[in-house]
């Protein structure tokens, strides 16, 4: 059973990924995005975390949250590996 409570960054940005990966028409999109996500995720897990995103987001446009400030040139991704767009054309060629 994963833990929806703990989420690391890597977890995070692998689930930002798999969001772009796919998209809302695709079949068994929510078991793909667990899968991809890791760390025994459920596909509950999944769905509460996207709908916390999205809640996050509605916050944030309307005002009530404030953009937070980033330094720039900052490290912060260190030991994380993202894909770029080239890298998700190349994976989504090999699905």
């Amino acid at each position: 059973m994963g833990s929806n409570s703990s989420w690391t960054a890597k977890q995070n940005k692998l689930f930002e990924n798999a969001l772009a990966m796919y998209e809302q028409d695709t079949a068994d999109r929510w078991e793909k995005i667990a899968k991809a996500v890791g760390g025994g995720k459920t596909v509950e897990e999944v769905k509460s975390h996207y709908e916390m995103l999205v809640e996050d987001v509605k916050q944030i446009e309307s005002g009530q949250v404030p953009f937070p400030y980033y330094k720039s040139g900052g490290g912060g991704n260190k030991g994380c590996k993202f894909m770029d767009e080239e890298q998700r054309l190349k994976y989504l060629k090999l699905q």
